[in-house]
């Protein structure tokens, strides 16, 4: 547990956990647990975890404390409503959990809420887990939960392996592809050339695998959800679940546009079931794939442990989906990476997950079916596994992490990308010389890092050394305050860290110091939705201005041919206000955001697609996006652009030194993380 003694700690402990602070003063004073806390206990113990300040209060980053007099009343409340069940579905709290903390003599109740297990989730409120009673944590807020994903929840709950379950009666035999389980048994036979299951016929065989099954307690039998699902044909696998997708896609280039080059679908042309698209993307997956040498007893292996990771990550991804959610399973081949997303979320935190030793597959009998075969690692094996193969090849750790929009998938990215440059660590060496060298392994990967790619997050730093998010919280408190090679900007899990010796870009670097309305066009955001054009049909508005030119002579003079702001500190060109656009280049910019400037509602991906598409080789304010998109500048930089610069890395700050600053603008990364989209079949 990272303890807090200042509150400047409370910043650190932001950046290393879900935190949620309340003021909990009460009308008195004296303070009160807030009805508002019960929702973020169920969001975080349905989600990952995190902790509540009772006596906090926050606004814009900077925290305030507020003195508790009793918090011996607050922490009885607090244990007496969460071992009431018509209150709390379940109490998740023991007496380390809850703790009195004093900061400048000022008293206020720590309560850490773990996430909760498999069997205890959903947890939630008022004695009925459906109606909204139920809650995640998502973006720092508590939402409440739909009843379908209640629904799944609870069936997670109570089934151990979801794909074990009988099929209804009008499910059989003969919905099975007899091609696909006649190449299952002669893999099986080649790899098991003795093996007694040889000489049963194919129902005698398929029960031996877990493909039809007797309920002993029942006496019911039948084909099982794995048997369809290895086996089945697509029209009836659909019919038991209809969201079932499958989609592979080779992209010629490293970018998240849609365009593919090789792709196989459900497209009716083979069977669809699991162990033929197996059969079809493995292949497809080694093919022209370049990776060293791998020698063992002195001699070449043909199959490196970058091919038994790719096999791993593939299975894997058909082994844990939850087949009753909407999203698909989608595998994405790019030139620079790997991508694998299934529908549905871990059952163990992805922390655990890497670590290895602890088993939950969503699919027993299928992950059986494909070890039978030879495919596929001992539960609790498999990541691990991944993770070796990259780390073997030098290559960055897979990423492999959980979203929740639209719907709930699991994803894993590989990148065959070096971890850095060659020549970083000795360049670093010969710079900093002791001061490096005395630094322990995260400390000399943060600074790496910062180098290389100009900043650094804490979660940046997790997601590379693979370390507890308190450790890594000491490690760059460490080398900010006291090895002192990296400087801090900003808050939180917001905040951004750059060597002290590098020179960033700052927006008066670009803008000048002396701008009286920078944002004139954004704080009408109707103004120039109403007349795109306005600064095209008039064009001397600037001259009727003349405070805004006098305040920044550069502006103007410093202009491309597209209106767009030119400066010697950005590589790229800024779109800074739409009133210098010109018209051609400003109707081309409303026409990539056409869908959000004529649709209030959208899917949350059409909009960052836009984003993306905006900011493509520009820097673009965020009250220019705002206008483009006819939307408020503060909720699309709390929605979209600081989780895509921050969680998502897709977006590039131009100032990221200063995060926060109002005239922040934003580009697409040149490294996009892989866009595990759905793309419609053709």
């Amino acid at each position: 547990m990272f303890d807090i003694h200042t509150i400047e700690e409370i910043s650190l402990l932001r950046e290393s956990c879900e935190l949620e602070c309340k003021k909990a003063g009460g009308r008195d004073g004296r303070g009160t647990v807030p009805e508002s806390f019960w929702e973020t206990y169920s969001a975080m113990a349905n989600t990952d975890g995190g902790v509540i300040l009772l006596g906090v209060s926050e606004k814009d980053g900077e925290f305030e404390l507020i003195n508790l007099p009793d918090t011996g009343r607050l922490r009885k409340d607090i244990f007496s409503t969460a071992g009431n069940l018509s209150k709390v579905s379940v109490n998740l709290l023991s007496n380390q959990s809850v703790s009195d903390i004093q900061i400048d003599g000022k008293a206020i109740l720590r309560v850490d809420v773990p996430r909760a297990k498999r069997s205890q989730r959903p947890v939630f409120l008022n004695g009925n887990p459906l109606g909204g009673n139920a809650y995640r944590r998502l973006h720092e807020n508590d939402q409440k939960l739909t009843d379908d994903e209640v629904k799944r929840f609870l069936a997670e709950q109570v089934e151990d392996s979801r794909d074990s379950w009988i099929l209804p009666a009008g499910f059989g035999l003969d919905d099975l592809c007899q091609e696909s389980i006649r190449a299952y048994r002669q893999a099986h036979q080649n790899l098991n050339p003795a093996h007694p299951w040889g000489s049963l016929d194919d129902a005698a065989f398929l029960a031996q695998i877990g493909a039809w099954r007797q309920d002993r307690m029942t006496g019911k039998q039948g084909l099982t959800q794995a048997g369809l699902l290895m086996f089945g044909t697509h029209p009836v696998i659909q019919q038991a679940f209809p969201y079932y997708m499958l989609d592979y896609q080779e992209r010629p280039e490293a970018k998240t546009e849609l365009r593919w080059i090789d792709r196989v679908t459900l497209d009716g042309s083979w069977s669809g079931n699991l162990y033929d698209f197996y059969r079809k993307v493995y292949p497809k997956l080694m093919a022209d794939l370049k990776t060293p040498f791998h020698l063992e007893g002195g001699e070449r292996k043909q199959e490196t442990p970058v091919h038994v990771a790719l096999r791993e990550a593939l299975v894997n991804a058909l082994v844990h989906a939850d087949y009753s959610d909407r999203a698909s399973v989608l595998v994405v081949k790019r030139p620079d990476m790997f991508g694998f997303r299934n529908p549905g979320t871990m059952r163990i935190p992805v922390e655990v997950a890497l670590k290895g030793g602890e088993a939950d597959c969503r699919n027993r009998l299928l992950h059986q079916m494909f070890r039978y075969v030879g495919l596929g690692e001992q539960s609790g094996s498999g990541i691990p596994k991944i993770m070796e193969g990259w780390r073997l090849s030098h290559w960055r750790p897979p990423e492999l992490y959980e979203k929740l929009e639209p719907y709930d998938q699991t994803i894993m990215e590989l990148r065959m990308l070096d971890l850095f440059p060659p020549g970083t660590v000795s360049l670093l060496r010969k710079k900093y010389g002791p001061r490096y060298e005395q630094l322990g392994y995260e400390g000399q990967v943060a600074v790496a890092l910062a180098l290389t790619e100009g900043t650094l997050t804490h979660g940046r730093l997790a997601q590379l050394t693979g370390r507890h998010p308190a450790d890594l919280s000491r490690v760059l408190h460490q080398l900010v305050h006291d090895a002192q090679l990296l400087i801090s900007a900003g808050n939180g899990r917001g905040a951004v860290y750059h060597l002290a010796d590098l020179d960033l870009p700052q927006p008066d670097d670009v803008f000048g110091k002396e701008i009286s309305s920078p944002h004139l066009a954004a704080s009408s955001p109707h103004l120039a939705a109403s007349s795109p054009h306005l600064a095209a049909s008039s064009p001397h508005l600037a001259a009727s201005s003349p405070h805004l030119a006098a305040s920044s002579p550069h502006l103007d003079s410093s202009r491309d041919v597209q209106g767009r702001l030119v400066s010697s500190h950005l590589p790229h060109p800024i779109v800074d206000d739409v009133k210098f656009l010109a018209p051609n280049f400003c109707a081309q910019m409303e026409q990539l955001a056409n869908i959000p400037r004529t649709k209030r509602k959208i899917d949350r991906e059409i909009m960052k697609r836009t984003i993306h598409a905006l900011c493509e080789n520009q820097y673009v304010t965020l009250d220019c996006i705002a206008v483009f998109v006819r939307r408020n500048a503060k909720s699309m930089q709390s929605q979209f652009l600081t989780p895509m610069v921050r969680d998502e890395r897709s977006l590039e700050w131009a100032f990221p030194a200063t995060p926060n600053d109002p005239r922040q603008a934003y580009i697409t990364a040149k490294e996009m993380p892989v866009d595990m989209e759905m793309e419609e079949s053709e």
